[in-house]
C-alpha cells in the first residue's frame, strides 16, 4: 500500500478468487492477442488501436455467446462437498450462491420468493 501512495497514477482493485468474469476477460484478451496482435508490428498507437477495433467489429459481427454445459445442480453439489466446513473461507459465499440458485428455481416454478 505504501507503493500505491507513492504512485497515485495507479489504483488497486481487489479481485476475489471467485471472479469467473475475470477468467472470461482473460480468455478474450488471449484470443485477441493470438488472432490479431501476435507477430504483428505496429508503428504507432493509432495502428494498434485500429487493429483492435477491426477485431472487435469482426467478433461482434458473428457473436458466440457462452453457454453453460454442466448442470447447475452438479456444480453446487461439488462445491458443497468441497466447502462442507462452516469455518471454510468460501462457506459464506457458497451459502449465498446456493440460496440464490434455490430462489431462482422456485421463481422458475412460479413460487413466490422473498428477495435478499
Amino acid at each position: 500500500m505504501q507503493w500505491l501512495g507513492r504512485h497515485p497514477r495507479f489504483t488497486f482493485h481487489f479481485t476475489p478468487a471467485s471472479a469467473s468474469w475475470l477468467y472470461a476477460a482473460e480468455g478474450f484478451f488471449a484470443k485477441l492477442t493470438k488472432q490479431r496482435l501476435k507477430r504483428c508490428v505496429f508503428h504507432s498507437l493509432v495502428a494498434l488501436q485500429a487493429a483492435i477495433k477491426r477485431y472487435l467489429a469482426e467478433a461482434n459481427d458473428h457473436p458466440r455467446p457462452f453457454q453453460w454445459t454442466k448442470d447447475p445442480d452438479k456444480i453446487i453439489a461439488a462445491a458443497r462437498r468441497r466447502n462442507k466446513a462452516p469455518g471454510s473461507p468460501q462457506h459464506f459465499y457458497m451459502h449465498r450462491l446456493i440460496k440464490r440458485h434455490q430462489a431462482k428455481r422456485k421463481r422458475d416454478m412460479g413460487i413466490a420468493v422473498a428477495t435478499e
